[in-house]
């Protein structure tokens, strides 16, 4: 199994306020912004070599990403691997006995297809899993 790390996500009241940080204070680029609406968040990911940072804003008091917030305060929210397939990487986890929030992919940012699992089975960690469908011959 080929697994990387795809991103980390860091949950963030204000977009344009963390921007200041991540891109004008300490200078990386901004790869792209989108809206991803099943989840509720407006995302910006910012290349740091390989993996990227995605900063999260929730797009209404009901995200989880809000949510997160309101328990928790602005910070790390989760940490992204990037898979080859992952189906079997859920029927994996799943067959091992991790606690899967999702069991079947849904789209998230990009077009990809994403997937987490809870953190109670990642030692207090969510994970969330990442397929790059875009170039996958299977799509």
């Amino acid at each position: 199994m080929n697994i990387r790390i795809e991103h980390i996500g860091i949950a963030t009241p204000s977009l344009d306020d963390a921007l200041k940080f991540w891109r004008d204070a300490l200078g990386l680029e901004v790869s792209h912004t989108e809206v991803v609406e099943e989840q509720g968040v407006r995302v910006a990911m910012l290349p740091v070599g390989e993996p990227r940072i995605e900063l999260l804003e929730p797009t209404g008091p009901e995200s989880p990403v809000a949510k997160f917030l309101d328990k928790r305060g602005a910070g790390i929210h989760h940490i992204a691997v990037r898979v080859d397939d992952i189906r079997a990487s859920l029927a994996r986890l799943k067959e091992q006995g991790a606690r899967l929030i999702d069991e079947t992919p849904r789209t998230g940012a990009g077009g990809c297809l994403v997937a987490f699992v809870h953190p109670s089975s990642v030692g207090g960690v969510l994970l969330e899993l990442v397929e790059d469908i875009t170039t996958d011959p299977r799509v």
